[in-house]
């Protein structure tokens, strides 16, 4: 067999600072547009201030995640960051470092091999301007 490889991007522009969207269904087009049955799928945010992670899709843990990142990063004071100056967008920073940049997943018999629950996942820690996902699949 041939080794085959795939690329695409997928843009977004996130109304709001902070979102998560559940971005699965976009990723499994990409899987059955690459034609590849075997390999590796890997999906990762283009921007500073974005994630891509696997995770569940219930409301309550996004909302416990939100929380979570906020006592950890909080966006306000502003002053409280030496990167805000030319931005107020530290805490974006911060909270991309803490949810990742990209999620690996394993393709076979032309599917996502997740375990139970998982889901793909982008996340926007400073919205309001399009962004960029890169989707690159890998094998045969």
């Amino acid at each position: 067999m041939v080794m085959k490889s795939y690329r695409k991007e997928i843009y977004f522009n996130i109304n709001a600072r902070r979102g998560f969207v559940n971005i699965t269904p976009q990723i499994e087009q990409c899987l059955r547009e690459s034609g590849i049955k075997e390999g590796m799928l890997l999906c990762n945010a283009m921007h500073i201030t974005a994630s891509v992670f696997v995770n569940d899709d219930e409301s309550g843990l996004h909302e416990d995640m939100e929380k979570w990142l906020e006592k950890l990063a909080p966006e306000k004071p502003y002053s409280q960051y030496a990167h805000n100056g030319y931005e107020d967008n530290a805490d974006a920073h911060l909270k991309r470092t803490i949810m990742g940049r990209e999620a690996v997943i394993a393709v076979t018999d032309g599917k996502l091999d997740f375990g139970p629950w998982e889901q793909i996942f982008y996340g926007e820690f400073d919205g309001r301007r399009p962004k960029r996902v890169l989707v690159k699949i890998i094998g045969e």
